[in-house]
This record gives C-alpha cells, structure tokens and sequence, in this order.
C-alpha cells in the first residue's frame, strides 16, 4: 500500500507534550498539519509556536473525543492520521476517566476514517509499553509485540476505584490499542488505509507545550522535575529506576505497506521526545526494529 510522501496529516491532541514534537517534525519535513485540541484557547499557543508555517498548520476544536463522530471533519481531506489525543495521568479515582476516553476516541477516530477518510493512506496510533507489560512477574521476562498487560485490565476489573492509579492508566493504554486492532480487523476487507502502533516507555525531554508553572507540567516532564532536578529520589533510588527506551538498530515504520506493532527493545531511562516525533513523521522517519521490550 502507497504511503505518502506529502500531503496533509491529522495529528489529534496536537497541544500535547508528544504531539507538539510531531506536529514539529512534520512541518519541518514539509507537510501540511491539522491539529486537533480540546477548546480554542488549548490552540492559541500551537499557533503562535508554529506562525511562521502560515497555513501550512490548521487547527480545529474537537470538544470531546469520546463523542460518536467527533473526527468526522477533522479525518476529511488528509492522508495520513496520527492519534495522540489520549489522557495520561495517575489522578484517576474511577478508572473510566483514562479508560473512556482512550477507547473511545481511538475507536471513534478510527470509525471516522473508515467512514469519512477517503484519502486516508495509514493511521498511527500512539500506544505505551504500559499495554505490554506486566509488572507484577518477579523473574527476569522479555516481552513482544505479542503480549498484553492483562494484569492491569485484571485490577481494574476486581478493584475498580481501588485499583493502583498505575494500574488503572495501564488498563487505559492497553483497552485502546486492544480495541484498535480489533476494529481493523474486523474492518480490514474495507478500508483503504493501514495500521500502525506505537509503543514507547515514559517519554522525557524538552518541553513544547503551553508550561506556566512546574504543576502544569506532563506527567513524565513533573516525575523528572521531582525525582532528579529537586532530589525527591535519591541516588540509589535513581540507579534502581528504570524505562524502557529504543537504542540500536531501526527501519522505516511509516513507509512500509503492512500493519504492525512497534513495541520499543531494551532496558534504559526513557525515550527522547524529540526522536520520538520524529519516528511519527513521514518522510524517511525510522523507528525501532520489531524486537523486544524486557
């Protein structure tokens, strides 16, 4: 299946920590970018960051994703559709709060490309490690693209609110790619474009996204203002942690005419945010090869 080269890429939750780095890479690399955000004031700052592409960058308002139909516009016209727009924080009390609008708005962006995305060539979903591994195992295990965090789906279902706020984020990330790939599978015979996911660790790095305080910050930017820059953790603490984090060799993901899962090999700090929008963008990116997450 051709894969483009050019054109018009959607890039829902655009004003995110991840997605401003791949709304970067690609206009750099040329491409025209819509960009999706929650209200007009969340988009204020993308325009502002991103003035001098001109019209190159359109941004649109897509008040709740969990909504039947929310991408029908925004998937109209472009060719490629990469979906960040997935919330990511550990401050849940009832789990539906990450799981409904992960399912949701992956299922629904996906159900309007089916339905509405004529000159769709690939969708990208943005996934996590977190819907691969299982942190409960004790001994050493490597896991691929064939494995699925069932444990946290396991603890959410038994302990509902009582579930860890880990936990209850890991359900979210796995539920969503889960249904990701069963909708394109059960709808593989009719649509025009592939699938692909992404599966990076905690992501850390510079920061593009609108940031007035040290509150406001992400999720894994806040850890690491914490843990390293105000010594929260201490050194042993620090040396006992880990993320999972790509190193060595890589292929073009978005290039090439299947579906796949890209889960990210080894065992390091984390991922840069900056390759990481690289890896979403198109023209020659590359990501990690097919190999393991241990």
């Amino acid at each position: 299946m051709p894969i483009a080269n050019s054109g018009k890429v959607l890039a829902t939750g655009a004003n995110g920590y991840i997605a401003i780095w791949v709304v970067k890479a690609l206009l750099e690399q040329g491409y025209s970018v819509r960009g999706t955000v929650r209200s007009e004031s969340k988009g204020t700052h993308l325009k502002e960051r991103f003035k001098s592409y001109g019209d190159k960058l359109e941004v649109v308002v897509v008040e709740d994703i969990t909504k039947e139909g929310a991408f029908d516009e925004a998937v109209k016209g472009v060719d490629v559709v990469e979906h960040m727009a997935s919330p990511f924080h550990f401050n849940a009390e009832d789990p539906n709060e990450l799981i409904t609008p992960a399912v949701a708005g992956t299922s629904g962006v996906l159900q309007s490309a089916l339905l509405h995305g004529k000159d769709v060539k690939r969708i990208v979903v943005l996934a996590s490690t977190a819907a691969i591994l299982e942190t409960n195992r004790s001994a050493p295990v490597v896991f691929t693209e064939d494995d699925w965090n069932n444990h946290a789906i396991q603890q959410v279902e038994t302990k509902g609110k009582d579930a860890s706020p880990a936990d209850k984020y890991q359900a979210s990330k796995t539920l969503a790619e889960k249904a990701a790939w069963a909708f394109y599978e059960q709808h593989k015979n009719e649509v025009k474009w592939d699938l692909v996911v992404l599966n990076p660790p905690f992501v850390f790095g510079p920061v593009l996204h609108a940031v007035d305080s040290p509150e406001s910050l992400n999720t894994s930017a806040k850890e690491w203002y914490y843990n390293v820059v105000k010594g929260r953790l201490d050194q042993e603490a620090l040396a006992n942690s880990g993320r999972p984090r790509s190193r060595g060799g890589s292929r073009p993901c978005h290039q090439e005419g299947r579906s796949q899962r890209q889960p990210y090999h080894n065992f390091c700090w984390c991922f840069q945010v900056a390759r990481l929008g690289q890896c979403f963008s198109l023209g020659g990116a590359r990501t990690p090869t097919r190999q393991h997450v241990v």
